[in-house]
């Protein structure tokens, strides 16, 4: 049917590879024809893509032009959309997991609050949310918009305070400055348009994209163990397994053996192979994941 289309967008610039990668484990091909295409071909007909920048995407949600998106909740405030929360995309390895915007001032400044600022000028591309943040704490301050190198405006003294993103807070350090107070967390957000939400069609095909999505990122820092145990060295091999609930054992045609497969972290796995062949354990094979679903 001619209306059976999901118009789809996806963050471009920084978050654009790891997003197309993510859709590829969810089993989504998603490619585009050239660099500077903003049009992404998909292997799935009733999808049709737009790549735009996360800063804009919910107003574009907002407005309907798009039927769904993936940004940040931070733009979703920025721009006070009113738009659908689908549900939460956070995959660390992916580097879409939560940050945070926070304000940061020269470590010599002698500014130690936020009421410190009062009178002062403060830089950064989140306005609105720096803006309700100072009137919410009463606190007059000029907020500037800052294109980037937002850092480099404090360290120079062309502003007082910046409010800034950041993840581990080594960018601050590194300039010299220190934060005071934390604005706002934000992760990413699979978001949709109101009334395409309340669509029957184009609900189920979000819900269906999402599911595998999230099957995706539950999938990253995974792997699946699959092993042989004779009966008697059962019970020390299954103690070594920390599964997602219990380990599936079944008989082999080799009487007095058995197969166990599960499933683990990624982390614990050099560790853990040692001990599961002292406990006994046979012919054990490692192997990587697309798709976990709860």
């Amino acid at each position: 049917m001619k209306n059976n289309v999901l118009k789809l967008g996806l963050p471009k610039g920084s978050l654009q590879e790891s997003t197309f990668k993510m859709f590829k484990k969810a089993g989504f091909n998603v490619n585009l024809p050239s660099p500077r295409s903003y049009f992404p071909s998909t292997d799935d007909s009733q999808i049709q893509p737009v790549l735009l920048r996360a800063q804009e995407m919910s107003r574009y949600v907002q407005d309907g032009v798009l039927d769904c998106g993936i940004t940040g909740n931070d733009w979703i405030l920025e721009n006070k959309s009113d738009v659908v929360r689908v549900t939460d995309l956070n995959y660390a390895k992916q580097g879409l997991n939560k940050v945070r915007w926070v304000l940061a001032v020269p470590q010599d400044s002698g500014i130690k609050k936020v009421k410190d600022l009062n009178g002062k000028r403060v830089a950064t591309e989140l306005v609105n949310v720096t803006k309700e943040y100072f009137k919410k704490n009463k606190v007059k301050v000029e907020v500037e918009f800052s294109w980037g190198a937002t850092e480099v405006k404090v360290s120079g003294g062309l502003v007082d305070a910046i409010v800034e993103l950041t993840e581990t807070g080594s960018s601050l350090r590194a300039n010299k400055l220190v934060e005071i107070a934390t604005l706002c967390e934000s992760t990413t957000q699979f978001i949709a348009n109101v009334g395409a939400y309340k669509d029957s069609w184009k609900r189920a095909k979000m819900d269906q994209i999402t599911l595998l999505l999230k099957g995706a990122i539950a999938a990253e820092d995974k792997v699946g163990l699959k092993m042989n145990v004779k009966k008697e060295n059962l019970k020390a091999v299954i103690a070594q397994l920390p599964a997602l609930k219990k380990p599936t054992i079944s008989g082999l045609s080799d009487n007095g053996w058995f197969a166990i497969e599960t499933i683990i972290d990624e982390k614990v796995v050099r560790v853990l192979i040692p001990a599961l062949k002292q406990a006994g354990a046979q012919g054990i094979i490692e192997y990587p994941l697309n798709k976990v679903i709860y």
